[in-house]
């Protein structure tokens, strides 16, 4: 029972702190590929979603040189 209360602990403070990690990814591949505030933020609420899109329609220029 003690495990589930302090998991419980930590997921309220996660959530309670602010943006999450998906957000904060989506809103920087969204700014380096559109420079754009506005579809900064769309893709900040969209988070994983746009993540994941961005991941799947990456232009060669995106993708890393090694």
């Amino acid at each position: 029972m003690l495990l589930a209360e302090v998991s419980n602990n930590m997921s309220q403070t996660a959530t309670q702190t602010g943006i999450g990690l998906g957000a904060a990814i989506a809103v920087v591949c969204s700014w380096e590929r559109n420079r754009s505030i506005f579809w900064a933020i769309i893709a900040g609420l969209l988070s994983w979603i746009y993540v994941i899109y961005f991941a799947l329609s990456r232009r060669p220029d995106e993708v890393k040189q090694s």
